[in-house]
């Protein structure tokens, strides 16, 4: 090794040991030292003159020394650092030239325009063709997480290298097609299966996890929950429906009765004593029959709904009487929207539970009121054609 490559050596190492930031562990001096080795061993096996030799090797010893100042542009810092530090060595200003350029090379995106450009971005990327690959890369991943610069998982970064390999990088020079290729596509192939294993992996803990959700999930209890109030509340309904018809039926026949045979016999002047309590017995027989039509009587809705309502959910669409007067295509989009949100889903059923439950209320206290005027009625009746008779005699 020249003196100045000793000089360039010793300025990198001091220069890193100072003032490297902590978090740079993965392009540090030994990330340095590899990228110096590889880039000897690519030219001593290329024919290049004594000067195009030592340029390389200075480039692969300066050209991540910009990460002292910052990861951000560091190879345009790594330029400034290395003409300052060869400038004080009294290099030549062509030398200086070709290191700037050569290090300019070593960005990601940068197409090499010449052999010694080659050199330098396959040396620059050796490690992909080496078998501590793997642990260099996780250095790497690491640090771009500590930077800042990106935060990947595992299979993120897994990822993100497969398409590196496959897609973004390729070695140019003969040295490194012949040499390094192979062990590259190795390590591709390594991935590649690592890869695959972390998604059946993961595809196994999806399959566990849903048949724990499955095991475990309230969404079974929640429909049962649902189910069973309904149809409690339905048989509720009915059964309050026949409550109401008997009501109506018994009634309907007692008036029936009153009127074919009671009536007409108080044209005579000698029943006369009969009217009132007949005029009794009709009133609550009409106020129970009255009562039993509004308890199952139905309520008329607009049977029609807005786009907007549907977006603030306030349509209870299970219930008919909110889209009857509806165009189809209209309702059909309010129920895609319902069945593509759980919680609208939900929420439909809890309205329809419970306006259900207000309808019951209404129509059975209704019918508690038709009972007591029924059984009043009879009673009152009954006194009243008592007394009547009481008075004739």
């Amino acid at each position: 090794m020249s003196s100045l490559l000793e000089k360039t050596d010793n300025f990198v190492s001091e220069l890193f040991e100072n003032e490297l930031p902590n978090s740079c562990i993965y392009h540090n001096y030994d990330h340095t030292k590899r990228v110096f080795k590889s880039t000897k061993e690519i030219i001593d096996n290329t024919n290049l003159s004594d000067e195009d030799k030592e340029v390389l090797l200075l480039t692969a010893l300066l050209h991540d020394t910009g990460y002292s100042k910052s990861s951000d542009n560091h190879e345009e810092h790594s330029v400034e650092i290395a003409k300052d530090f060869l400038y004080q060595q009294n290099v030549s200003q062509e030398i200086i030239d070709k290191v700037s350029k050569q290090i300019m090379a070593t960005k990601m995106e940068h197409q090499p325009t010449d052999l010694m450009e080659e050199i330098i971005r396959d040396a620059d990327a050796s490690h992909f063709a080496k078998d501590y690959y793997g642990e260099t890369s996780e250095l790497l991943r690491r640090e771009f997480k500590l930077n800042s610069v990106k935060d990947l998982t595992t299979s993120e970064w897994l990822k993100a290298n497969i398409d590196l390999f496959q897609n973004k990088h390729h070695y140019y020079t003969d040295y490194a097609i012949s040499k390094w290729k192979p062990k590259k596509e190795e390590n591709l192939h390594k991935m590649i299966e690592e890869q695959a294993r972390i998604k059946k992996e993961k595809k196994k803990e999806k399959e566990k996890l849903k048949n724990i959700l499955k095991e475990e999930s309230p969404e079974k209890g929640i429909q049962t929950l649902f189910r069973v109030t309904l149809r409690n509340h339905l048989k509720l309904s009915d059964i309050a429906d026949t409550k109401a018809n008997i009501l109506l039926s018994v009634n309907a026949i007692i008036m029936s009765l009153a009127l074919s045979n009671l009536i007409p016999k108080l044209d005579n002047p000698s029943n006369q004593y009969l009217i009132y309590p007949t005029l009794v017995f009709l009133i609550f027989t009409i106020a129970s029959i009255v009562l039993s039509v509004l308890a199952t009587r139905p309520n008329v809705t607009s049977g029609e709904f807005t786009r907007k309502e549907i977006k603030e959910k306030k349509v209870n669409l299970l219930f008919f009487g909110n889209f009857h007067k509806m165009p189809l295509n209209e309702y059909k989009w309010a129920m895609t929207e319902l069945m593509g949100d759980k919680d609208y889903i939900y929420d439909t059923m809890i309205k329809d539970l419970y306006f259900l439950g207000k309808v019951l209320h209404k129509k059975y206290k209704i019918l508690r009121i038709t009972y007591t005027v029924f059984m009043i009625g009879i009673v009152t009746s009954v006194i009243s054609f008592v007394l009547a008779f009481n008075t004739l005699q």
